[in-house]
C-alpha cells in the first residue's frame, strides 16, 4: 500500500475546541480563531490542573509560560503523531535589547551607582566618584564575543556595533560567509572567542553537549577581568564557578537573566555573596508587545492546523518528520491521527503550540526563543588563531 501524503483536516464537528491551557483570557486568540474553533482557557499552572473534559475534547492546545514540555512529553507526542509547534520569532528584539542593557550596565556600572544613591551614599568630589565608579570601562574598541549567532545573537551583534564594539562570534552550525554580510568576525573555536573577548555574551540553546559551557576551565581561558552576560539558558553556566571567578576578579562583572534553578532565589544562590553581579528573573523576553505577538503567532499556527494540512501548513512544527509517510514508525506508510488528547479516533491531530519547546530540560521555562541551531558544543582545545585549520573540526 502506497503511503499517502498530508491530508486536509476534517473536523468531526464544525467548531473544534482549542484549549488555552495556561492563560487567563483568550481575547487575543479569539479574533483569529473564532470563525473556525471554540476557544476555552484554563489558567492551569501544571498539567494536573487541566480539567479532564478539556483533555478529552480539545483538538489543539496553546501553552505559554507555566506548563513546560520535556523530552518525555515530546516522545509521547511522537508516538501519538501529535504535531508540536513553537513560536521562535517572538521576543527577539526584547532579548537583544535586554542583553545590550545588561552589557551597558556592567561596563558603565549604572546599576550599582544608582543603588548607591538610593541607599543614601553621598558621592562628592573626584576621589569619591573615582572610588564609586571603580571598574567602569569604555565600550568603543572593546571586543564583544557572541556564542551562538541565531536570531538573538545576530540582533545583539548589530546593536553592539552601533556602540563601537568589535564583534566576534562562534557558531559551528552556520555556513561560511554570514560574517561578511554582517561586518563581524568569525572564530572557529570557543577557546578563540574566550581568548579574544573583553565581554562574552551567550545566545545558544542548551543541550547535553554544552551544559556548563561556562565553567572553571573555560573561565580560565577568558581574558582576565572580562565581563559575562547570559540571556540564553541558565544551564549554560556553572554558577559556582562564576561566583568564584567574581570573588577573585577573574570575571570583572556578570549579568545573568537566566539561572539553573528557576524561579531564581538570590538568597539561596552561590552568587549571593558575590560582588559585581546583576541577576534578573528570566524576564529578557518580556514586553507587552512581545506577549501579544506571541499569542497572535501561536493562534495563527493553530488556525493553519485547522483549516490547512498537517504538517505542511504549519510554519514551525518541530516534529514534522514524524508525519512523513516514509518515517519508519508509520503503519503502511500512512500517518496516524488523533482527535483529542485522550487519543480517541478523529480526523484532526492535536497541535500543541508553545513559545518554545524546552526539549533539553524539565526545569527550563519554555518562554525563551530557541535558536535555529541545536546548541554550541563544548570543545577543549587550546586557543588557536589558525581558523582554517580548525574549521573542519568545528563543523
Amino acid at each position: 500500500m502506497a503511503g499517502r501524503g498530508p491530508i486536509p483536516n476534517g473536523p468531526m464537528h464544525p467548531r473544534p475546541l482549542i484549549a488555552l491551557l495556561d492563560g487567563r483570557d483568550c481575547t487575543v486568540e479569539m479574533p483569529i480563531l473564532k470563525d473556525v474553533a471554540t476557544v476555552a482557557f484554563c489558567d492551569a499552572q501544571s498539567t494536573q490542573e487541566i480539567h479532564e473534559k478539556v483533555l478529552n475534547e480539545a483538538v489543539g492546545a496553546l501553552l505559554y509560560h507555566h506548563i513546560t514540555l520535556s523530552r518525555e512529553d515530546l516522545k509521547k507526542f511522537k508516538a501519538l503523531r501529535i504535531a508540536v509547534c513553537n513560536v521562535p520569532g517572538y521576543g527577539v528584539e526584547e532579548v537583544a535589547d535586554t542583553t545590550l542593557c545588561l552589557i551597558l550596565n556592567v561596563y558603565r556600572r549604572t546599576y550599582w551607582l544608582a543603588n548607591m544613591i538610593r541607599e543614601g551614599k553621598k558621592i562628592a568630589g573626584p576621589e569619591a566618584l573615582r572610588e564609586s565608579s571603580q571598574g567602569s570601562a569604555r565600550i568603543r574598541g572593546d571586543t564583544l564575543g557572541i556564542v551562538g549567532l541565531g536570531r538573538v545573537g545576530t540582533a545583539v551583534a548589530l546593536r553592539a556595533k552601533v556602540f563601537g564594539f568589535t564583534v566576534v562570534f562562534y557558531d559551528p552550525y552556520l555556513p561560511d560567509g554570514i560574517e561578511k554580510s554582517l561586518g563581524i568576525t568569525r572564530v572557529y573555536t570557543l577557546q578563540d572567542l574566550l581568548f579574544q573577548s573583553d565581554c562574552v555574551s551567550l545566545h545558544c540553546s542548551l543541550n547535553e553537549h554544552n551544559h556548563h559551557l561556562i565553567n572553571d576551565y573555560t573561565i580560565k581561558q577568558m581574558r582576565p577581568g572580562a565581563f559575562l552576560v547570559n540571556t540564553a539558558r541558565g544551564g549554560l553556566c556553572d554558577e559556582h564557578a562564576i561566583a568564584a571567578a567574581l570573588k577573585d576578579g577573574r570575571i570583572r562583572a556578570a549579568a545573568l537573566d537566566v539561572h539553573e534553578n528557576e524561579p531564581f532565589s538570590f538568597s539561596n544562590s552561590p552568587l549571593k555573596d558575590c560582588p559585581n553581579v546583576i541577576c534578573t528573573p528570566h524576564s529578557a523576553f518580556y514586553s507587552d508587545q512581545s506577549v501579544t505577538e506571541l499569542r497572535e503567532m501561536a493562534a495563527g499556527e493553530i488556525r493553519r492546523a485547522i483549516v490547512g494540512r498537517i504538517p505542511d501548513s504549519l510554519r514551525n512544527c518541530v516534529n514534522k518528520e514524524f508525519f512523513s509517510p516514509t518515517y519508519p514508525d508509520s503503519t503502511n506508510g500512512s500517518v496516524g491521527f488523533h482527535g483529542n488528547f485522550s487519543h480517541a479516533a478523529g480526523a484532526v491531530p492535536p497541535v500543541v503550540s508553545a513559545p518554545a519547546v524546552a526539549a533539553h530540560s524539565t526545569t527550563e521555562p519554555a518562554h525563551a526563543p530557541i535558536p535555529a541551531h541545536p546548541g554550541i558544543p563544548v570543545t577543549h582545545e587550546p586557543p588557536n588563531h589558525h581558523h582554517k585549520a580548525n574549521e573542519a573540526e568545528s563543523h
